[in-house]
């Protein structure tokens, strides 16, 4: 409303972030892969770097060798 500019700022600020500023609506458009808790933080890392650790990269046999020069 004209006569309240403030009042219609801070509606639009808060639909704002209602819309957009909460992880919830990245998960839905595929930018995020999950939304943990802050408790589950811990958890959640050293079960992904424990993953890491047991990886074994494939490599395919060098088709050429480094040539003298």
């Amino acid at each position: 409303s004209a006569g309240d500019p403030e009042g219609e700022r801070k509606r639009l600020i808060d639909d704002y972030e209602d819309t957009f500023a909460n992880p919830y609506r990245a998960a839905s458009l595929g930018y995020l892969d999950d939304v943990i808790q802050p408790r589950e933080t811990r958890a959640k890392l050293t079960k992904a770097l424990g993953a890491l650790l047991e990886k074994e990269e494939i490599r395919p046999a060098r088709k050429h060798g480094n040539i003298p020069l």
